[in-house]
């Protein structure tokens, strides 16, 4: 645990996070600590639909300062989530009115579904929580980033994917691949959890963060030079692009 907390410090440090890196668990059992996240259900939609928060994507938010596990009911409020997290199978997915609602308004194309990267097998239970204070080694450690951050990550990690909507499918695609993940965030997301415009998310293995950890030091430390570099400039005329002195 002591571990965790040392690489949240250097990772948030490093790249000077506004929000602190958060792990996500997915177990094959119900947890006694973290305690279970404490919400009252809605009424159900006409299509079942209910959960503890609109859409998993908003646990990140809550997990930011606090640790909790939920269980697949927790999620059901919103079915692409509960689809790329294994919770529900696509053929339930597809009878579901948010996801017909999306296909309508032509935000995604039906086709897609099946190529959407899930987890292989359904969690009892999935933890959230602060990197700095988890309870055990996570799967996936998550982190939100500004455009900066999202290009020393790319300079960092050569195998990194980027990729759009649904933003949730970051998660499977560290958990489940193994590789690392940037999102430019999707518009279900953003209006749930609040997110802001300037922000996207990274869904980086657990197993490999030392190492991504130790990529990002050199990477910073090379573009803080370089920043020094560009700044230093004498008798530059903008229009010409003439006169540029580096020091």
């Amino acid at each position: 645990m002591s571990n965790n907390h040392a690489m949240a410090d250097s990772l948030q440090s490093i790249l000077n996070l506004a929000q602190p890196p958060i792990g996500i668990s997915f177990l094959d059992h119900v947890p006694d600590n973290p305690p279970a996240y404490e919400s009252s259900y809605p009424t159900a939609t006409d299509d079942g639909r209910t959960g503890a928060v609109s859409a998993g994507c908003v646990f990140w938010m809550k997990a930011a300062d606090q640790a909790f596990s939920t269980v697949p009911s927790d999620h059901g409020n919103c079915s692409v989530g509960s689809l790329t997290h294994g919770l529900i199978e696509l053929g339930e997915a597809a009878t579901k009115a948010d996801v017909q609602a999306i296909c309508d308004a032509k935000w995604v194309d039906p086709e897609i579904f099946p190529h959407i990267p899930t987890m292989n097998e359904r969690p009892k239970s999935i933890v959230y929580e602060p990197l700095a204070s988890a309870s055990r080694n996570p799967d996936v450690v998550l982190i939100r980033v500004n455009a900066k951050q999202a290009m020393q990550l790319h300079s960092a990690i050569p195998a990194l994917r980027h990729e759009g909507k649904p933003q949730c499918h970051i998660i499977p695609i560290a958990a489940q691949e193994n590789q690392p993940a940037l999102s430019v965030g999707c518009m279900l997301s953003r209006v749930r959890t609040g997110m802001s415009n300037n922000e996207m998310t990274c869904a980086l293995p657990f197993d490999q963060l030392a190492e991504v950890i130790e990529s990002l030091q050199a990477v910073c430390e090379s573009d803080h030079m370089v920043a020094g570099y560009a700044s230093v400039i004498s008798h530059f005329n903008p229009k010409s692009g003439q006169g540029f002195v580096p020091h």
